[in-house]
Formats: structure tokens, sequence, C-alpha cells
């Protein structure tokens, strides 16, 4: 983002509007759940019109518009556009069959969406599967874990080894990072972390498992048609518009025009353009085309989206000022942040990793990524090879440490959205990180003393 106002102008205070939303969206839920649910919008527009009137005052009513423009329509729109497209042709693909919600089932659930998530992408992978996995484990009492891993795996890590599995490794192949770097240099982390956390899941589930008297004959006796059906894919066309997405996001990647169209000071590309108007054909085409009746079995509605919509919508005005900060380097008044990764002027992988993946956790992932991106170099031709442990620790903080809340990554809240519309009592915010905290930051440890140290 090119900033039209003095960022060296910026104090602390202006981050206020940013924290508002957060502790909003932590809070709120847990005190006054009736008002979130029914005012949730309302609360959105409050905290993106803290920062906007009192910018438009100090920096001017041409330059707020300036900023809000381009946030909107170069991170905002398209942000939402690729996440309402997958919500919606996924929507209408269901995997019928009545399935028991055991360990191997779970683990195997899990394994094929953490595959899918570096193929389709995590939003993909995640919408796709959780429908699944939430329908095999309805009849347990015990089956939040089940969720909350299903985001740890396939709405974040598994998105380590493509472009296309999450949105900073797709900023960074835009930046000229090869396609094929996060397989060749993210996989190791990627195995290793996967592998203790499905190893910890199978466990717990085990346990949990064990505490329901479940069996494939006590689950017969709650539903006797359990196990009885044989295993059905409807909707295949959609997996063609999915694919469809696939294919259109790696196009404005790849393709370049040269032609571009510019909106009060923001420049959009051809290519970004057109994406967004096959994303939202594909959308046409699936709720067109598709069977009203399997999006009526999925338990199909818009809320999940609208929440997601209404509450990113805020998160992106808010948070112009505090990356605005984060980018000004040494210059800003985050400037102890810039201190912490390069100590002396020397980058430390190991702070480029646990900064970039904390701030990740409460920033969108993507911009964080660039922001570090840009604080360690800049120049792909450096940073993918004498600094290229750099680039690993800024791509494994972002794409891993996505997963510490709901508002890391993007798929994080959708899918506690779906969860909770389906009855199951998620987590508020702050329990959620406290998941976090027992079983992701000790494999965060090993990762970091392995790889970065």
């Amino acid at each position: 983002m090119n900033h039209h106002f003095g960022v060296s102008e910026l104090s602390l205070l202006w981050s206020l509007p940013f924290l508002g939303i957060l502790l909003s969206i932590a809070i709120l839920p847990m005190v006054a759940p009736k008002l979130w649910h029914h005012h949730l919008g309302k609360v959105s527009l409050f905290w993106s019109m803290s920062l906007i009137i009192p910018f438009m005052s100090e920096f001017g009513s041409s330059v707020a518009l300036g900023e809000v423009t381009h946030t909107m329509l170069t991170e905002y729109f398209p942000f939402i556009i690729l996440l309402f497209s997958l919500y919606t042709i996924t929507g209408g693909i269901r995997f019928r069959g009545h399935f028991i919600g055991s360990p191997n089932l779970n683990v195997t659930i899990l394994f094929i969406g953490t595959i899918l998530a570096s193929i389709i992408g995590t939003t993909g992978a995640a919408i796709l599967l959780i429908r699944p996995i939430i329908e095999a484990n309805h009849w347990r009492k015990n089956n939040v874990h089940v969720v909350v891993f299903f985001i740890f795996l396939v709405a974040n890590i598994g998105g380590s080894l493509t472009p296309l599995g999450d949105p900073p490794l797709f900023l960074g192949f835009l930046q000229g990072v090869d396609f094929f770097w996060p397989v060749q240099n993210m996989i190791l982390p990627m195995l290793l972390s996967c592998s203790i956390l499905f190893g910890v899941f199978y466990i717990l589930d085990c346990y949990f498992f064990s505490k329901e008297g479940g069996s494939p004959e006590h689950l017969k006796k709650i539903d006797p048609s359990a196990g009885g059906e044989q295993f059905q894919i409807l909707g295949k066309n959609n997996i063609f518009l999915l694919l469809g997405v696939v294919f259109a996001v790696l196009m404005s990647g790849i393709w370049k025009s040269g032609v571009s169209i510019e909106i009060l000071g923001t420049s959009l590309q051809f290519e970004s353009i057109l994406r967004d108007l096959l994303l939202l054909t594909f959308c046409f085409l699936s709720l067109k085309l598709g069977s009203e009746e399997i999006r009526k079995e999925n338990q199909f509605t818009w809320f999940p989206i609208q929440e997601v919509s209404k509450l990113f919508f805020a998160i992106f005005i808010t948070i112009i000022p505090v990356i605005a900060m984060l980018r000004n380097g040494s210059d800003g008044s985050l400037s102890f942040v810039t201190e912490i990764v390069n100590p002396e002027g020397n980058p430390n992988a190991l702070m480029y990793f646990w900064v970039t993946g904390i701030i990740s956790s409460f920033l969108d992932n993507a911009p964080t990524y660039l922001v570090f991106f840009n604080a360690a170099s800049g120049d792909v031709e450096i940073l993918t090879s004498s600094m290229n442990n750099i680039l690993l620790a800024i791509s494994c903080g972002a794409v891993f440490m996505g997963a510490n809340t709901y508002i890391g990554n993007a798929p994080n809240f959708m899918v506690r959205s779906i969860a909770i519309e389906r009855g199951i009592k998620m987590p508020s915010f702050f329990g959620y990180v406290i998941w976090s905290l027992i079983f992701l930051v000790p494999v965060y440890l090993i990762v970091g003393y392995i790889f970065f140290i």
C-alpha cells in the first residue's frame, strides 16, 4: 500500500479502533451474545467509523477516501469475493453417507483436508470438509476438539506447500518467489508440525471416544442407519467450478496483462478484475445449476459469510494505520518490532519466525507476511538465496501461527461460525487461544529450535 499520509505522524493511539474490534470479537459473544448476534454489523461499523472520522479530520477527506478505497479494492473485496465463491461452491457439494466419528475416520478426514489445503487452499479445503466431519461427530458429546484441530491442520498448516495454499504464500508468489519454493523449503517444518499434531489429536480423540462408550454397535443403537449407506459425492459439477476458482487465482498471479484502470488513485490490474469477475460467475453458475436439495441437506445458510464479511470489513479498515506503522520500520511508532527481528542490524531467523507469527495471530497473516518480507530485504533474489532461512522463518510464522486465534487466518472464523450454527459449543476467543497455547506453542518451540537456531 502506498500511503499518502505521513506515517511518522502516527502514534499508537491510531491502533485503538483495531484493538476495539478485536476486543469486541473476543468479549461481546461471551457477555452479550444476543446483542452480538443481532448487531455485530453495527459494532463493526462503529469501530470502522471511529477510525475513518478522525482520519478525515487529521489528514483530509481525500486522503482518507484514497486509503479506504485502496484497502477495499485491492484487499477487502478480493478477499471476500474469494471466500464467498469458495463458500457458495462448496455449499453445493455433498458427501452423503452415515459415518461414525471414530478416531480413525476423523484422522482420515483431517489427513485428506491437510493435503487438499495446499491444492485448493486452506479456505476451500476447510469449507469443503467441515460439514462432513461435523456430521460424522454430531452424536458425540465431546466433539469440540475435532473442530479445533481441524482449524489447526486443515485451515492453516496444511496450506504450506504451494502459493495456492495460504494467502501469505500467494503474496510471496506475486512478489516473485518461485511457485515451487514452498514445497521445497517448507515441507520439513510442515511434516514435523503435522506429525506431532496428528499424533496428539489421535490420542486425545481416542480418549474422548472411549468416554462416549463409543463403538459402531453403540452408535447403531442411537442411529440404526449409521454406516449403512454407501458413500456418494453429490453436486459434482461444483467440483469443476472449484477447480475453476483455483485456475482463476493462479491466472491472476502468473499472467501480467499490462492493462490497468485507476479508481481514486488506486490502480487495478486487468487480471485481478478478471479473476474476481470469474469467481462471481462461478458462484452464479453454482447457484443456478446446482441442486437446492443438496444445499438443504448441507444446512447451507448465508449467515457465516455475512458474519465474516461484516467483521473483516472493520478489521481491514482499522488495520490501515497499524500496517502503516509496521511498514515504516525503525521510523514508525512500532519501531521496536523491527529492532527485535534485526538486533544490531543482523536478521535473526528465530525472531522473524516468532514475531511474524505472533503478529499474524492478531492481524491478517497475509499483510503481516508482506511487512516482514519487506523488513528482511524485499529483494526476492537475496531472500531466496543468502537469506533463504529468513524467508522460511517468515513463511512458517505467517502460515503456522495464523492458527493461534480465530482471526489469524480467513477460514478460522468461518469454520467456527459453521460449527456454532450446527450446535457445537466452540470455545470463546480467549478459550480458543488457550487451546493454541497448550497444543500449538510446544510445536512452534520444537520447529523454532530445529530450523531457526
